[in-house]
């Protein structure tokens, strides 16, 4: 079901929750138990690999490590850990940095495994984001192979002629490299514009898919954001 939910309606519906989540008091912790009981729930029945969804989830390592350092720092009330002072605001703004950027991670990796790259630039497009973006985007996307192909042979071209990048001394070949990689990748760019404008490209793609905007999914994906908010409220309410 996650799946067929058009891309236009999951990109609106994760906003949603991470807005949701964002503005939420890190003290009113049953709202985020509740938060991360939702997103598990949406991850199983899109049927993610747990070993998918932890590798990606990686990339927040280094927040975490940021997020593991703020309560050693800051003003206001001290409670003691053993040897430790820490300091509560800190303590509290970690513990913000952690909890919010992993719903907001879970969420991106929630979209991303179960739309495709050219779908979410559809979906961007039909929520009427800026066009240069989208279509920036989806040139970036688009020629990042070709890009990559000229890259590949290039150090196979190094590689027969015999070098091999050992140390520091190799460093310029490899900055020449990269300034040639940098003069074909920008040709290349502008043949390729000069086809589209050759074949009428007026700054806008055409689009071949049909605008999926069944009430039935919109319910669906905006039921999401709209639990999230009433168990935001009433934990307040509650508290």
């Amino acid at each position: 079901m996650v799946h067929q939910i058009p891309p236009h309606i999951k990109i609106l519906a994760g906003l949603l929750f991470i807005v949701i989540a964002v503005t939420t008091d890190i003290t009113n912790w049953p709202a985020f138990v509740a938060y991360f009981a939702i997103i598990i729930t949406i991850t199983q029945i899109a049927k993610l690999p747990i070993i998918t969804v932890f590798k990606r989830s990686l990339i927040e390592v280094p927040f975490i490590f940021f997020a593991l350092l703020m309560p050693f720092f800051g003003t206001g009330e001290v409670i003691e850990i053993g040897s430790l002072n820490l300091y509560v605001n800190g303590l509290l703004a970690g513990a913000s940095i952690v909890v919010k950027g992993t719903l907001g991670i879970l969420v991106a990796i929630n979209l991303s495994a179960t739309t495709t790259a050219r779908e979410i630039l559809n979906g961007l497009e039909t929520l009427k984001m800026p066009t240069p973006m989208v279509q920036i985007a989806s040139f970036m996307l688009r020629y990042v192979n070709v890009v990559n192909d000229e890259m590949l042979r290039m150090a196979i071209a190094r590689a027969s002629r015999g070098f091999e990048a050992t140390g520091i001394r190799q460093w310029p070949v490899l900055a020449t490299a990269a300034g040639a990689l940098f003069i074909r990748s920008y040709e290349r760019g502008e043949r390729v514009h000069l086809a589209m404008i050759a074949r009428g490209y007026q700054g806008e793609l055409p689009r071949t898919e049909k605008i999926n905007n069944s009430a039935r999914y919109w319910v669906i994906g905006l039921a999401v954001p709209f639990i999230a908010l009433i168990i935001s409220l009433l934990s307040r309410w509650v508290g």
